[in-house]
């Protein structure tokens, strides 16, 4: 049964990142959405320092705690803090849209039940003239939030959306071990549940600042996967394989950045080609180094990346 004028909670994982937090709260606090329909739940993972300070300037706030480290351990402890009939997840270091609540609620009233939403993830530039090389790539590459749900079965806690009662039926986040979101989308899609991609509810994510960022994050991604893969039949030919291919994936890749909408210019493709070759390097060969290790994943400490 449809809920009449249901409340949003939005949740808010964070971990060393304040002044990205700030910036999302500032768009949180200028959502288009009557305020009295939303709350924000920031859940500190065990920064360094806590943003208190930041939260409290922020009247619809709340802030909580969660010691167990991991993404998905904190959005489950704002989930428990929350009142809300529905559930927004963004992330610390995102800017929302003005219309990105009022956008999610509309749709999700109109919805079927057993339906999730995501929403596009676009990448903020503070300088609209010219892309850097990460800049460049990660506006075609990163974020592709509509490939996750139409083909992948998922979509990314960074730009999600579900009701309470369908959350409960589904179960909690699992830790950090896992990619949470995809392990998650796998339990939705069992239990009968539909994704729904709204390109309306619009998110941004700044681009990483380097090479360096990208392949930390690549290599948490593998360890997410190489825990996931673990004893399946066959896994380790698959693994291999699987590495190959992306060692040459960027010939065909190439095509989609010459091609895509989300850059202009020569000079922009040139640098998103060439980054795309570095890192389609680097996971190939982080997936075939991985083979003899069993290292544990970990939620990077000193920045949330």
């Amino acid at each position: 049964m449809e809920i009449i004028n249901p409340k949003i909670s939005v949740i808010i994982p964070h971990l060393n990142q304040a002044g990205g937090l700030e910036e999302c709260l500032r768009c949180l606090d200028a959502q288009s959405l009557d305020p009295a329909r939303y709350e924000v739940i920031v859940v500190d993972n065990g920064s360094a320092s806590s943003p208190e300070a930041i939260v409290t300037r922020h009247r619809r706030t709340r802030l909580v705690h969660e010691w167990q480290p991991g993404p998905g351990p904190a959005r489950n402890a704002g989930i428990k803090a929350a009142i809300g009939d529905v559930f927004a997840f963004i992330d610390a270091d995102c800017r929302a849209d003005p219309e990105w609540l009022r956008s999610a609620l509309a749709t999700l009233c109109a919805s079927p039940e057993r339906t999730i939403l995501g929403g596009d993830v676009r990448i903020w530039r503070s300088d609209q003239t010219e892309f850097t090389a990460i800049e460049a790539y990660e506006g075609v590459f990163a974020y592709r939030f509509k490939l996750y749900i139409e083909q992948q079965g998922f979509a990314g806690t960074g730009n999600l959306v579900v009701r309470r009662a369908d959350f409960e039926k589904i179960g909690q986040f699992a830790g950090i071990q896992f990619a949470e979101d995809m392990e998650w989308g796998q339990r939705a899609r069992q239990a009968g549940f539909q994704f729904r991609f709204v390109p309306e509810m619009i998110v941004f994510h700044p681009a990483r600042c380097s090479l360096h960022e990208l392949y930390a994050k690549w290599d948490r991604q593998i360890q997410h996967y190489l825990h996931m893969a673990r004893g399946r039949p066959a896994w380790k030919t698959k693994w291999i394989l699987r590495a190959l291919a992306i060692l040459v994936s960027p010939i065909v890749d190439s095509v989609r950045v010459i091609a895509s909408d989300r850059i202009q210019g020569p000079s922009a493709r040139l640098k998103a080609i060439l980054v795309l070759f570095a890192i389609r390097t680097h996971r190939a060969r982080k997936m075939l180094n991985s083979l003899g290790a069993n290292k544990p994943v970990v939620w990077n400490r000193d920045k949330g990346i």
